[in-house]
């Protein structure tokens, strides 16, 4: 299974991991140095490049099924907006 996991280099060639890992034995992986500055308060590729999968299963009949309960809140006039 291919897993992307962002890092930091530091100018010493330390690679710090911004989450941890666990592997069940000694690992390859590949590294691409990615020539822009860390984004700040900006999402993350990964949301971004999963937002339109992501919306396939949260604006279909199936989530509006299961969230209409809502529509008697105060505000919500619509399931899906």
């Amino acid at each position: 299974m291919l897993r992307t996991i962002e890092a930091m280099i530091d100018a010493t060639g330390q690679v710090t991991l911004a989450e941890p890992i666990k592997v069940a034995e000694p690992t390859r992986a590949l590294v691409t140095i990615l020539e822009e500055a860390p984004v700040g308060d900006l999402p993350n590729e990964a949301a971004l490049l999963s937002e339109r999968s992501l919306a396939e299963g949260w604006l279909g009949p199936e989530a509006n099924e299961a969230w209409k309960h809502l529509l008697d809140l105060p505000g919500i006039e619509e399931v899906g907006t």
